[in-house]
């Protein structure tokens, strides 16, 4: 299993690894490489290294084959490969006839900052072959980052990296995979699988625990995840109070002062980030840049929370208006604070919609049947390679 982890944590590490724990669970013998982002800031011109490592690099090829050699895989499933391990293993892979399961986590197959996002806004002029509109664009607000991001996705578009040899591709949605039929992927390699929660005993209680309530967001704090929206609709609820748990991305500047009513607790994990979504009345998540997923969403849905969502991406897939979840305009503050007043004032509905979420993320989302579609997968790919 391969994937070049972010240098702050996200959602694609959470599924990496609890992919890991769910085949060694069941038996499997697992062989990990992993690089971190982070190192880009300890080794000597990181940054120029990772340019150019993302493009191709050739010392994670090598590495490739005498992992191969040792530890003979029957399969391999990759998921990030930029920037320092790069698309460059894929023909080492090949060659050693060991299939490759990709999981597609982000557009970055088709967009190369992997958002389509743009300055607050959707953005798909990369699409068909166009990476140059990335460095022209200036998508990264730093010339040397988007000329890299834009090489990369040429070479690897350009030298057919991905669909030569990948023998397979999985995501969490016929959104997504929608995406990737359209920038020329081979429909018949591409395979839902929805993504993996956790099975966690209390989740299976019928009540969820109230305490101090509040209207809560939990993940990264950014442009893209609409926290500016989130702030304006804070700003229209004052007598509602907000608190926000997650890291501040370095390029998003925070309002001075924010809202009254908003507390920012920080980055939360483990038992904190429970008793974070335990404790408020309803969840929101206001991201306005095509989600794949949203960890957070089925999150708050297992502990039988309402959430209101954007109805952008994956979000009108995996929520039914009004009976899993809420659908907000994408970049509407107002519309967002008239659901959240209205979700607030009326507890029987944040119940019901709570109670219908939680069964939906139960029932479609348990480890034994992403387990069980995932093998499938993999067997055939064996057998077919074999």
């Amino acid at each position: 299993m391969i994937h070049n982890e972010y240098a702050a944590p996200s959602g694609e590490e959470t599924e990496f690894f609890g992919i890991v724990n769910v085949l060694r669970d069941h038996g499997h013998n697992i062989r990990t490489y992993t690089r971190t982002s982070v190192e880009l800031g300890r080794i000597k011109l990181g940054l120029a290294r990772a340019f150019f490592a993302g493009i191709y690099n050739p010392f994670s090829a090598k590495y490739i084959k005498t992992l191969v050699r040792s530890f003979k895989p029957d399969a391999a499933i990759t998921q990030n490969l930029f920037p320092l391990i790069s698309p460059s293993i894929l023909p080492s892979l090949r060659d050693a006839n060991v299939p490759v399961l990709m999981r597609v986590s982000n557009y970055r197959l088709i967009c190369p900052n992997g958002l389509h996002l743009r300055g607050g806004t959707v953005c798909e002029r990369c699409r068909n072959g166009r990476e140059y509109w990335c460095f022209l664009l200036n998508c990264e607000g730093n010339l040397f980052k988007s000329l890299g991001y834009a090489l990369r996705g040429y070479t690897s578009r350009s030298l057919g990296l991905f669909k030569k040899n990948v023998s397979a591709y999985f995501c969490s949605s016929h959104f997504l995979r929608g995406r990737l039929i359209e920038a020329g992927f081979d429909p018949s390699k591409i395979h839902i699988i929805p993504n993996l929660m956790p099975d966690k005993e209390e989740f299976k209680a019928a009540d969820s625990h109230n305490g101090d309530e509040y209207v809560g967001y939990a993940g990264r704090i950014s442009e893209e995840k609409g926290a500016r929206v989130l702030f304006d609709a804070a700003a229209a609820c004052p007598d509602i109070p907000f608190r926000i748990a997650g890291r501040v991305r370095h390029s998003f500047r925070l309002s001075n002062p924010l809202p009254h009513n908003v507390r920012m607790v920080g980055f939360l994990q483990g038992y904190e980030l429970d008793d974070f979504y335990r404790c408020a009345r309803l969840l929101v998540n206001p991201s306005i840049c095509f989600e794949t997923f949203g960890i957070s969403v089925a999150e708050a849905m297992l502990h039988g929370k309402p959430i209101i969502v954007s109805r952008i991406g994956v979000f009108p897939e995996f929520i039914q208006d009004g009976v899993t979840g809420i659908l907000s305009e994408p970049g509407d503050a107002d519309d967002l604070s008239n659901k959240i007043r209205y979700l607030w004032e009326h507890r029987d509905i944040c119940d019901r919609i709570g109670r219908a979420g939680k069964e939906k993320v139960m029932s479609e989302y348990s480890s034994g049947l992403f387990y069980k579609k995932l093998m499938t997968v993999l067997e055939q790919l064996i057998d077919i390679q074999g």
